[in-house]
């Protein structure tokens, strides 16, 4: 994807946010799609559209700076109301459902918002910034999904067949170490040491991940594998590689490799495919830890949580614990009988 043949104002937005706020080309391309489906609706809102035109084919070529300032408050309320009832959840889908969740909501109110705080304070392109009062959708937090112990240890066992080291290796990482799916995509064979991992996580940030025994031992059986194997030359550095049936290459495994082998290893542990995925199995390792005493901040750390909300909805799976904690008082089981009074004769 490409946002260069967007209209100068978005793509000069974008431009700022890729190569001065130094955000991700993944965090960048979705600021694109954002506001391009919002110019969209407001093309259809002020009759600029051929009647008929399927919404996902309206160019938003033509979107100046005069159309940018006449959107008002009201405009972005019915942005979202249609979000909300009619955009499909699903598209190119007979069975879609409609009206996208207050999470996505939230974010294409994020950014609209550092749209027209751009065009407001860093450029003055505005005088006034309309939305400048809009408040994000209330979404109410959804508890993640993740596997028991007993669960994560029949995945790994799961394992066999064509390409085990290399999975087991994965998965291993996966439910010790919290990654997502793009860092394990990353991984350079140069990122790993002897008890420890860098990894390049969202927006370019580095962090690093301390290696325990099972994740060393299986990186350890991994690597004679690896090293057998050459890439070209651009995916040289690649710690996972996959092979491509096209031309017989071992290039950098995809995200998308990443996520399909997971899926076949999760099936073959008899758990569901549909309910979990690898991002569960960044879950199961934060709550596993979670349970075995690693305080939040720690695990904000571990996981590459900017912000500390984001690792505390861990925290709410933990009912059991706080059962327990009960449980443990030492005054649980403690029952004060009353003392009877005399008896008076």
């Amino acid at each position: 994807m490409t946002y260069h043949d967007a209209p100068v104002t978005l793509r000069e937005f974008l431009t700022y946010h890729e190569s001065i706020k130094g955000h991700s080309a993944k965090t960048v391309d979705q600021y694109f799609l954002d506001l391009r489906m919002f110019f969209r609706f407001i093309k259809i809102q002020k009759n600029l559209v051929v009647e008929d035109t399927p919404f996902d084919e309206i160019s938003i070529a033509d979107v100046d700076l005069a159309l940018i300032k006449s959107v008002t408050m009201t405009d972005v309320y019915d942005f979202l109301t249609f979000l909300s009832r009619e955009r499909p959840t699903q598209q190119n889908s007979d069975a879609t459902d409609y009206g996208v969740s207050a999470k996505t909501r939230a974010r294409k109110v994020a950014s609209l918002r550092s749209f027209f705080k751009y065009l407001t304070l860093k450029t003055k392109q505005l005088a006034e910034n309309p939305i400048l009062d809009l408040d994000p959708p209330k979404a109410l937090p959804s508890l993640p999904h993740f596997l028991s112990l007993e669960e994560a240890q029949n995945l790994l066992k799961s394992v066999k067949g064509r390409n085990y080291e290399r999975n087991y290796c994965i998965l291993t990482l996966f439910l010790n170490c919290g990654l997502r799916i793009s860092e394990v995509s990353a991984v350079n064979m140069n990122d790993i040491t002897a008890d420890a991992l860098r990894l390049h996580g969202k927006g370019g940030k580095e962090r690093t991940v301390y290696l325990n025994d099972a994740c060393v031992d299986a990186i350890n059986a991994y690597i004679p594998v690896r090293v057998q194997l050459t890439p070209p030359s651009r995916d040289a550095r690649a710690m996972f590689l996959s092979e491509k049936t096209a031309t017989g290459e071992n290039g950098r495994i995809t995200a998308a490799a990443v996520h399909k082998l997971v899926k076949k290893h999760l099936l073959d542990a008899g758990l569901s495919p549909t309910d979990y995925s690898a991002h569960k199995l960044r879950h199961t390792a934060a709550t596993l830890m979670l349970r075995s005493g690693v305080d939040v901040r720690t695990l904000q750390e571990l996981l590459g949580h900017e912000h500390l909300n984001t690792t505390q909805i861990y925290t709410h799976v933990e009912q059991e614990g706080l059962r327990d904690a009960a449980r443990m008082n030492p005054l649980a089981e403690f029952k004060a009988e009353p003392e009877k009074e005399p008896e008076i004769e």
